[in-house]
């Protein structure tokens, strides 16, 4: 069966069908000026996702995502602080990038930043005025909406509706209110560039036209980013690149929903952000994208203070089921003969889920209704352990087990293995680390033994001090 995703420009499902050898993907990324939340969360868990499941499906696939690391909002709170406006780019860059590692997403191929392509920047807008696409005037360089006809298309929109319905800053040097900037000159205590119409630096919208087109060719497969780009951003960008070209962007534009916390949407600009950094300190990775997977990825989100603790009970059901397998099977050996009808029925049931769990993926990366089928197998698996007289050896429990590591655990990254997976030197370490706690404490150093404690605890290794000494448990 062949992947359908459906496509914002075209407002329809269509097959995926690519010509290269890997499936090139460009998503939007973030503009790094303060923490990162759990609005940019969604977009990434949602992308680790779609692409392992497509190397699940026996695709290859090339990732960039960009960093606009030159921006208003930096330069603004950057002369806040009073550091230097890269600087600060940098630090929440990098804040970025260990926040999505600590949930678990498997970093982009590729994170350019705007900065470091000024030169393409100036090369592509050249070629917009030469082209008669783009105009300068005064230091600014903008692009020209009414020499691109089918501007609007993206967000399905005619210029005449886009201009009664918009709020523009008042230009008087742009020959119509909707052009947009492609180059900024210079001000006073901002970074700024030498280019042929005077210093400055890139608006907005142009860097992704430049970088998309350096890393995955003129056009490409994927284009990803939150729904609240579709304008101006991916308009303006669809405008830039096919006037620079003549060419499609990009075939598929995937846009995910929004998260909203109590019906508003989650932005730094609103300060209403839930940070993932204050997440990670109460729930485990798992649960975090286990809430965001529960939805399928075009739908709002909605998210409150309770709104994790309500999706945890039916998340640790799940990884109850799991983690008893993981203790029932680890260390044995399996195979596939013989089987009492009980056991064939499971592993038919473990067959059959996997065919639905690719089906509802195909369906336009349907997690919430993959997450369902996940459900309704669980069930099947406890209703079996219930019934065992003895688990050794059973190959319908392995093969159950086998199921849930590949799909739970290696696309969706929902599932949390406890102290029984623990492999290798773990436990030695921590029953060590245990023993060196107990002779701080001896010795009086609690300051350090409660150091070890704390650090343990950030690694969800919990220590209880019970009447017959101390113990370490793995926290769900």
């Amino acid at each position: 069966m062949p992947i359908s995703v459906y496509n914002t420009l075209t407002r329809r499902k269509e097959e995926l069908r690519s010509s290269r050898e890997s499936i090139g993907i460009y998503v939007c990324g973030v503009t790094p000026y303060s923490d990162t939340h759990l609005g940019h969360a969604r977009p990434s868990v949602v992308w680790d996702v779609i692409k392992k499941y497509l190397h699940y499906r026996g695709y290859k696939t090339y990732h960039v995502q960009n960093f606009t690391d030159i921006d208003d909002k930096i330069i603004n709170r950057a002369l806040e602080l009073g550091v230097e406006p890269l600087k600060l780019a940098e630090q929440y860059s990098e804040e970025y990038l260990e926040s999505m590692d600590a949930l678990g997403v498997a970093r982009a191929d590729l994170y350019p930043r705007v900065s470091r392509h000024i030169p393409d920047i100036i090369s592509m807008i050249e070629r917009l005025i030469e082209r008669g696409h783009a105009y300068a005037v005064n230091g600014n360089v903008f692009y020209s909406v009414l020499s691109f006809p089918e501007y609007g298309k993206l967000s399905n929109q005619k210029i005449e509706q886009l201009q009664a319905g918009t709020r523009f800053e008042v230009d008087p040097d742009k020959k119509h209110p909707l052009d947009f900037a492609l180059w900024k000159k210079a001000k006073p205590n901002e970074p700024a560039w030498d280019s042929p119409w005077g210093k400055g630096r890139p608006g907005w919208h142009i860097e992704c036209s430049v970088m998309s087109h350096k890393y995955l060719g003129e056009e490409f497969d994927f284009h990803g980013g939150g729904a609240d780009l579709i304008f101006p951003h991916h308009e303006n960008e669809i405008a830039q690149s096919e006037g620079a070209t003549g060419r499609p962007l990009a075939k598929y534009w995937l846009h995910n929903g929004m998260i909203n916390l109590k019906q508003e949407k989650m932005s730094k600009s609103l300060g209403n952000i839930v940070k993932v950094k204050d997440l990670l300190e109460k729930y485990p990775k798992e649960l975090i994208r286990f809430f965001i997977l529960s939805s399928h990825y075009r739908s709002e989100l909605e998210y409150h203070d309770q709104k994790l603790e309500e999706v945890s009970r039916g998340w640790q059901r799940l990884n109850e089921c799991v983690n008893k397998l993981a203790g029932l099977v680890d260390g044995k050996e399996f195979t596939p003969e013989p089987l009492d009808e009980a056991g064939a029925a499971l592993v038919k049931a473990a067959e059959e889920a996997e065919a639905r769990f690719a089906a509802a993926m195909d369906d336009d990366f349907n997690t919430a209704l993959a997450l369902g089928i996940l459900f309704d197998f669980m069930r099947q698996v406890n209703a079996y352990m219930a019934g065992l007289r003895s688990e050794a050896g059973d190959y319908a429990l392995y093969q159950a087990y086998q199921l849930f590591a590949k799909l739970a655990g290696g696309i969706f990254g929902i599932v949390r293995l406890e102290e029984q997976r623990l492999s290798g030197l773990s436990e030695p370490l921590l029953d060590l680390l245990l023993e060196l706690r107990t002779e701080l404490r001896s010795q009086k150093l609690y300051q350090l033994a409660d150091y070890i404690r704390s650090r343990l605890a950030e690694l969800n290794v919990a220590i209880e001090d019970t009447p017959q000494g101390p113990r370490w448990k793995m926290r769900s």
